[in-house]
């Protein structure tokens, strides 16, 4: 294997130049520069990035600690953001928390133990010990989509309230009056948020809201079926359903189907979070877009502005309803 010894032999440079031009030092002339990255790639030279981490106290790797692979949404996050870190020289190593507080501790630690540059978390809970000793030591950190009150971590999110008032305005143009929400967990800022905007847009529009019609889910799919048949055992069920978050509005439907109900015809339905294949659902899902390659990007910016040593202000993007028939067609538009 080549060392930078050779390097240096080969291009006729001193080790210390290659050194520099490994390490992007501008002091390097450009024919210098052009020679040392000739002779590493004729040798297939790799710089050791132990070493190099020994001597830069970076690792050029962030951490992503996620709330649950397995949904959509956080699988399109990971993605924008191992896209956005890659294209400005990050690795990023990835945790699943199973949306299980212990295990995103155990994540945690274990990336801090490797000496990782800078952390993303989209927090399981209202935080532990060890996120609130992370954060007070300085360690560069920030929350992604979710978020822990009263902790000094830049947040970036997308603020949904408007697109969820304007699912309860489509739902009330069609005719429904008796809507029902599944929420998230209450221990999440999301969980709770979604609640609030969709009470808030209800009394806008002066529709009752009683507590029959919150259902409580865990963001997992088997939650969503639970709440929606509870929801149809009513004396007086809801006209349609609003679930919190992608699996739990496939859940939802599930549970209609295996009741013999139609969406729309007899239950409409909606979702928080879209989804690419809610376009291939039969009806297709109307929803709340996040945007979540965006969210990704302007996460890792942030992130890396703490990292090297900058100011990182949080970032509050929006979400907006994306109409599809779930809900039923306004007069007039059927033919």
């Amino acid at each position: 294997m080549a060392s930078i010894k050779d390097v240096a032999a080969r291009s006729g440079v001193s080790v210390a130049t290659v050194s520099r031009v490994l390490n992007g030092h501008p002091s390097v002339s450009p024919a210098a520069r052009e020679r040392v990255a000739a002779a590493a790639a004729a040798l297939g030279y790799r710089p050791n990035a132990v070493a190099r981490s020994l001597r830069t106290h970076q690792t050029r790797t962030l951490g992503l600690v996620i709330s649950d692979v397995l949904n959509p949404f956080f699988t399109e996050l990971a993605r924008a953001v191992e896209d956005a870190a890659r294209a400005l020289g990050y690795s990023v190593v990835i945790g699943n928390a199973d949306e299980d507080p212990q295990l995103q501790d155990h994540h945690m630690s274990t990336l801090l133990e490797r000496r990782i540059d800078g952390l993303l978390v989209s927090p399981t809970d209202g935080g532990s010990a060890l996120m609130t000793d992370a954060a007070a030591s300085g360690t560069p950190m920030v929350f992604v989509d979710r978020w822990i009150p009263g902790l000094d971590v830049p947040v970036v999110r997308a603020d949904g309230r408007a697109a969820v008032r304007d699912l309860v305005a489509h739902l009330h143009s069609l005719g429904h009056r008796r809507l029902a929400i599944i929420a998230g967990p209450a221990a999440t800022t999301t969980g709770n948020e979604r609640v609030d905007a969709f009470r808030e847009a209800m009394r806008e529009f002066g529709l009752p809201l009683p507590e029959e019609y919150i259902g409580q889910g865990d963001f997992r799919a088997a939650s969503g079926r639970r709440a929606t048949a509870r929801f149809l055992d009513l004396p007086e069920p809801p006209q349609a359903v609003f679930a919190a978050d992608n699996l739990m509005a496939l859940g939802a439907m599930d549970e209609i189907r295996s009741r013999g109900l139609r969406v729309p015809q007899d239950v409409a339905l909606a979702a928080f979070d879209d989804i690419a294949w809610f376009v291939h659902t039969d009806p297709p899902i109307t929803a709340v877009a996040q945007p979540t390659a965006e969210l990704g990007h302007a996460a890792v910016r942030a992130l890396i502005d703490r990292v090297e040593g900058r100011e990182a202000a949080s970032v509050t993007l929006s979400a907006r309803l994306v109409v599809r028939r779930s809900c039923g067609e306004p007069e007039g538009s059927k033919r």
